[in-house]
């Protein structure tokens, strides 16, 4: 089983990334659960803005994620919050994937039938469910299966304060709710695996 990360941070390498350093927890228990898991810095990558899967042009760093994406069976979406929302490289990432809506497997079916999303969210103030939410709607509209309590986020509370990797604020919560997130969202991948959604008759 394949999983597939995909850290939204803003921040290219070698910056030190506070959403990787919560997506990490998450990869751990996956992989102790015996998941193949590839982390991708969307920033490092060069993905075009664009509507459509398909490349949108030379030097399009997407569609070498979208083979990763479409070869996985759990892609996991970690993004910090700004400005209250999801950060801009994570809506870049769901504009892509959006370009898959009219894509179908021999089934007939949307190609990303089968496979279960996961969500990491950080930021030093609220707003991260907020952003789980808007991910999740995303990915379930294209086709993904959301499995029960399938993120973590962290955040150090109202009004601006210490980043995820400066402060032990609540940290034990994000990496417990993190382990049992992976724990759920393997699950329903390998419950998928063995009794795929049925194509319509």
């Amino acid at each position: 089983m394949k999983a597939l990360v995909l850290n939204c941070t803003l921040k290219p390498s070698p910056q030190e990334s506070n959403t990787e350093a919560l997506a990490n927890i998450v990869i751990k228990e996956m992989e102790r659960l015996g998941v193949k898991t590839t982390l991708i810095r969307i920033a490092d990558r060069n993905v075009m803005t664009g509507i459509k899967s398909a490349s949108q042009g030379d030097g399009d760093g997407w569609p070498a994620i979208l083979e990763e994406l479409l070869a996985s069976d759990i892609l996991i979406l970690a993004s910090p919050t700004w400005v209250g929302t999801l950060s801009s490289i994570a809506m870049k990432v769901l504009e892509r994937i959006n370009g898959l809506y009219s894509a179908v497997n021999e089934h007939g079916q949307p190609v990303t039938f089968n496979k279960v999303a996961g969500f990491v969210v950080t930021g030093e103030e609220d707003g991260a469910r907020h952003v789980v939410t808007e991910m999740a709607s995303a990915l379930m509209d294209v086709g993904f299966t959301i499995a029960p309590q399938s993120y973590t986020y962290w955040n150090n509370g109202p009004g601006p304060g210490k980043s995820y990797l400066k402060s032990d604020f609540r940290k034990d919560w994000s990496s417990e709710t993190g382990k049992a997130a992976a724990a759920n969202i393997v699950a329903v991948a390998k419950a998928l695996k063995a009794h795929p959604i049925p194509p319509m008759k």
